[in-house]
């Protein structure tokens, strides 16, 4: 059985030789497909990309308190208004906290008209010791003098100089009496507007059981019913994402573009873009962002890396909705009038790019000077208009050589 084989293997290896051979050899030549250099009118190249349609804005809605959802007042697809009310949250709580903080700032409050009080009280106090002060030093003043004169018994002179240190005394203890009501004042004012502050944040927390919508829009996804407990993120866990609004009155196909292409692409590149859902509507619009870095790869062995790409839609899209898969086709270059040829027609041989022109059943390498590639075509300069050249098949385009004798197929 095994000799059969072989015997069978070594003819099928001598036909296929002889029909090589009989192929470059023979009268009729090498069989090719041949094909004129065309002028066209217009030669356009594009990039093309797959994605999803995106709102330009949208605000994934979260809960900044925890607690149940008591009430949810839409549903997906509902059109919103910005401040409208979408969800409440169980208030008690924060409502408990909000009148234990006013309550609280109501007490120290008058704690601080209290102190304000001694203040103005120690105050009066100061300014009487000082007028004391004063007519006791004037006093003293007089007896020193009636001293001197021998009018005055040395009695009335000690009298006159203690009361002088007594009024002195005095305005200092009332001087530091006024500094420690002062402080006093200044410690519950502080404490006041500690209190006024923990009012304003449990005002807020009570304010923010009630949802509400940040921008205008439609409601793109709600991912809770009512009566769900919802958690507010903290650190790098994160939150309950209640809903997603979207304003539909732009929309953009995100999509991906391979790094071979991106590279090609600028803002305000025109784009097409179609829908798998309604394949039969094309959409115009425009490159409004490309990505600076590369997207993150899936798996540590994928080879190509991607950018994202914006399209911003023209005109109005309400129709569409985020998550529909797209293909976009980017216009990135245009030649007018351009010279082309079928893009496998151009081959390297010897460091050189260039196709094989035909003429009296054989080929000759004729070096070309590429453009842009438009779908199949290539825009080249090098040979003229109309010149046959050969096109394929792709295999024997590989093996041909210069004078190689040729019949069309």
């Amino acid at each position: 059985m095994n000799r059969r084989w072989m015997v069978g293997i070594g003819v099928l290896v001598a036909v296929g030789a002889v029909a090589v051979l009989a192929t470059r050899s023979g009268n009729g030549g090498i069989v090719v497909d041949t094909t004129p250099v065309a002028r066209v009118e217009a030669l356009q190249s594009f990039v093309t990309a797959s994605g999803e349609i995106v709102a330009t804005r949208y605000a994934d809605i979260g809960s900044a308190v925890m607690g149940r959802l008591v009430e949810l007042m839409v549903k997906e697809g509902d059109r919103v208004k910005a401040g409208q009310v979408l969800a409440r949250i169980d208030p008690v709580q924060a409502s408990s906290s909000a009148a234990a903080a006013a309550a609280s700032v109501g007490a120290l409050e008058a704690d601080a008209r209290a102190a304000a009080t001694q203040v103005r009280a120690a105050e009066a106090a100061l300014a009487e010791a000082r007028s004391r002060e004063k007519e006791a030093a004037a006093s003293w003043t007089r007896a020193q003098e009636l001293q001197r004169a021998g009018l005055l018994p040395q009695s009335e002179y000690d009298k006159a100089s203690m009361a002088a240190s007594t009024a002195t005394a005095q305005v200092a203890a009332a001087a530091a009496a006024l500094e420690r009501v002062q402080q006093a004042l200044g410690a519950s004012e502080r404490r006041t507007a500690q209190g006024r502050a923990e009012r304003t944040r449990a005002n807020d927390a009570l304010a923010k059981t009630e949802i509400t919508a940040p921008i205008d829009g439609v409601v793109t996804r709600l991912d809770v019913e009512q009566g769900e407990m919802v958690v507010m993120g903290v650190q790098n866990q994160p939150g309950t994402i209640l809903m997603t609004v979207s304003d539909l009155s732009a929309v953009n196909a995100e999509v991906k573009a391979a790094e071979a292409d991106v590279m090609r692409l600028s803002n305000d590149f025109p784009a097409t873009v179609t829908l798998e859902a309604l394949p039969l509507q094309k959409f115009t619009g425009r490159v409004v962002e490309i990505g600076a870095s590369a997207l993150p790869q899936a798996g540590a062995q994928a080879a190509a890396r991607e950018f994202r790409v914006k399209v911003r839609l023209d005109g109005p899209a309400s129709a569409l909705r985020p998550g529909l898969t797209c293909d976009t086709e980017i216009l990135v270059a245009e030649r007018k009038n351009a010279l082309t040829v079928p893009l496998q027609a151009v081959v390297e041989q010897d460091g050189k790019t260039g196709v094989f022109v035909v003429r009296d059943n054989s080929v000759t390498f004729t070096p070309v000077t590429t453009g842009i590639i438009g779908g199949l075509s290539i825009e080249v300069d090098g040979v003229a208009d109309g010149t046959t050249i050969v096109s394929g098949p792709f295999q024997t385009l590989r093996d041909l050589r210069d004078r190689d004798r040729v019949r069309a197929r």
